[in-house]
């Protein structure tokens, strides 16, 4: 079981060297790439302006475009379920499931399905479940949630991915190269995908103009996961929407480029519809799951700009909290800035342990996440709502009381003088506090600082400079 708090998962990421040399190499890259990719456009800030505005406006009255979808969809020969939560989704996917007799199943990197538990249901109704996607599938045999909502396994390094893949997936000959080990997934995979009955995969975009699902992956898995199984259903989050292809055009360049800087990502597919008659290819049933899940109670209230996030995790790569503790010390699916966000207002059910709200801490408010953002989300702003939120809410009576008491104390010269006073004679009893036990958790990530002999305001008065 992983520790209860976010204080204690941290401190097991922190205390892992291999860890954080691993995420530092990884978003060290992506942040240098992001860079480079949004150097090429003419006007970067311009578009991210425009992206914001687009999305605010789309979020501010989504109810007519969601409608939309859903009639484009229908009218493609889709089928639409309208899912108010986790279990309603999740029971439609393995309804589906069942009514055709599904016994394996193939998935294309998803974080709504992840956020759902979808793996779980389908496993424990019988389903062999397979994720396709190289990270998921390693994340998967390794039995771990996504560490990065972008590169899932960014956590691991090529020897612990080998180790794995001999462990739980029969490699006989241990190999560490990427290519090797890429080779070895393709090869096991593949047998996947040609026995699947049902494939799911998320969405990152609905467009409402022609009733399409468009999908954006680094790797061919989606599209077989999406064209070989005679059932392909999608899982689209209730916000990631769009009405013109000329808006997704826009989204779509700051996508790849806040990801991973490239251009356009490897493999971006439209889905619009089953197959077809005279069609070759493609799947006999399509099946869309709008999922709400907590998204329409964020609509109209101070945390609605958190629904236009795309999901590129720009933000998780310049997060200084992020960089050192990794996706697994957040709790739930959804790690970095935007998970400490959205843990909180989403799933304060299904998130391990410790309280989502104590999320909001875990931030430097340096608002790094919000520069690198591509639709410019104030995160630094929604972390601090959160802080008030839970504040307000009574979980910091003691620390109102403190900081009330050291505000007036502080207000008044005499006493501000006294108390500087009496920390510079105690500054001998420091560090027998800490040895002692006293503010260890204050002193157990930062060395005590050593105080002067005299105040600052003792060496001006007496003309000290």
């Amino acid at each position: 079981m992983p520790p209860d708090t976010l204080r204690d998962r941290t401190a097991v990421a922190v205390a892992d060297p291999v860890l954080k040399s691993n995420l530092r190499n990884a978003v060290d890259r992506f942040s240098t790439a992001r860079e480079r990719g949004l150097g090429e456009l003419v006007d970067p800030d311009g578009l991210r302006h425009a992206a914001r505005a687009m999305r605010g406006h789309i979020i501010g009255d989504w109810a007519p475009t969601l409608e939309r979808l859903a009639d484009k969809l229908l009218a493609n020969g889709a089928h639409v379920c309208w899912a108010t939560d986790a279990d309603e989704a999740n029971a439609y996917i393995r309804d589906v499931a069942r009514r055709i007799g599904a016994t394996s199943v193939v998935k294309s990197k998803s974080m709504a399905t992840e956020e759902i538990g979808l793996n779980d249901v389908l496993a424990a109704d019988g389903r062999k479940v397979t994720e396709t996607d190289l990270g998921e599938w390693i994340i998967q045999l390794a039995g771990e949630h996504p560490s990065h909502i972008i590169v899932p396994a960014v956590h691991r390094n090529r020897h612990q991915i080998a180790d794995t893949f001999q462990a739980e997936a029969g490699m006989v000959e241990r190999r560490t190269e990427p290519e090797e080990l890429t080779a070895f997934a393709r090869t096991a995979l593949r047998e996947r995908f040609l026995e699947a009955d049902l494939g799911i995969s998320g969405a990152n975009l609905g467009v409402a103009d022609t009733g399409s699902i468009v999908l954006v992956t680094n790797e061919g898995n989606g599209r077989l996961v999406t064209s070989l199984p005679k059932v392909h259903i999608a899982v689209l989050g209730a916000e990631r929407i769009v009405q013109t292809w000329d808006q997704a055009d826009l989204l779509l360049a700051l996508l790849a480029r806040s990801a991973t800087g490239q251009r356009l990502t490897t493999y971006t597919s439209v889905v619009t519809g089953p197959r077809r008659a005279g069609e070759a290819d493609g799947p006999d049933e399509l099946h869309v799951v709008i999922l709400d899940n907590g998204r329409t109670g964020l609509a109209g209230t101070e945390f609605a700009e958190m629904l236009n996030c795309i999901r590129c995790g720009a933000c998780l790569n310049v997060c200084p909290v992020y960089r050192q503790a990794g996706g697994h010390a957040y709790g739930w699916v959804y790690p970095g800035p935007m998970g400490a966000v959205l843990t909180p207002l989403l799933a304060a059910k299904e998130a391990e342990g410790g309280g989502p709200a104590e999320l909001a801490g875990a931030s430097t408010l340096c608002g790094a996440c919000m520069e690198a953002c591509p639709v410019e989300i104030p995160l630094q702003d929604l972390l601090l709502a959160l802080r008030r939120k839970k504040a307000t809410e009574g979980g910091a009576r003691g620390e109102h009381a403190i900081w009330r008491a050291w505000s007036e104390a502080w207000s008044r010269p005499a006493l501000y003088r006294a108390g500087n006073k009496a920390a510079v004679r105690m500054r001998r009893l420091a560090p027998v506090a800490a040895k002692l036990g006293l503010a260890k958790r204050w002193t157990a990530g930062r060395e005590l600082p050593a105080l002067g002999e005299r105040t600052f305001t003792e060496r001006w008065a007496s003309g000290e400079r």
